[in-house]
């Protein structure tokens, strides 16, 4: 009889370093799994990809037993190893934080084809150069120079807005100023009594 899968979990560990301790402990754990037995097989399994993020699809049986598929890394950490840079562009396309050749992003695309919905490396190529133009990253004679010019259209409509925010900032001070000047005190009723009683004591 075969044995029934009860849950699938997917977690993002660095090769060849799993651990009982958190987070690899915190999700397995109440799944019953031998800990120490995956962690052994997963650093095993990934050894020769010390360095890298892998995603593992863990498989857990109805008698606590388990199997795990390795899948390639995130293509935006592949991106950030092959560019040199710890994040990407918070502006995404709007600013270049990289640059990486065209021959890195044929070597990430053939790296990540099993994982994606592409039928050859010229369509994983186009994935992953969508990947890295989101996250700021060009790609040397693939389209460097069409983001340079996006990038630098970006910064001068940026400056162009904070130049207009500056402006409507002085207006609005302005219009403060004459309020405050124009706003003349008015004497109370009671006030006003009191200089009429005034007067006529006089």
């Amino acid at each position: 009889m075969a044995k029934e899968v009860v849950k699938k979990i997917k977690l993002q560990i660095p090769a060849g370093k799993a651990t009982p301790a958190p987070p690899v402990g915190t999700v397995l754990g109440p799944a019953g799994i031998n800990l120490g037995d995956f962690c052994s097989k997963f650093n095993d399994a990934t050894r020769d990809k010390m360095g890298d993020i892998v995603p593992c699809e863990i498989s857990i049986y109805d008698d606590r037993s388990f199997d795990f598929v390795l899948k390639t890394a995130p293509a935006g950490f592949l991106l950030k190893k092959a560019a040199k840079i710890n994040k990407g562009s918070k502006k995404g396309a709007n600013e270049i934080v990289a640059t990486i050749s065209k021959k890195d992003l044929q070597a990430i695309a053939e790296e990540k084809l099993p994982d994606l919905n592409a039928y050859d490396v010229e369509s994983a190529m186009n994935i992953i150069a969508g990947t890295a133009r989101n996250m700021g990253i060009a790609v040397e004679g693939l389209n460097d120079a069409e983001l340079a010019e996006q990038a630098k259209e970006a910064a001068e409509e940026e400056k162009e807005q904070a130049k207009r925010d500056a402006e409507l900032a002085e207006l609005e001070a302005e219009a403060k100023e004459m309020a405050e000047a124009t706003n003349v005190e008015v004497p109370v009723h009671g006030d006003e009594e009191e200089a009429e009683t005034e007067k006529e004591t006089e």
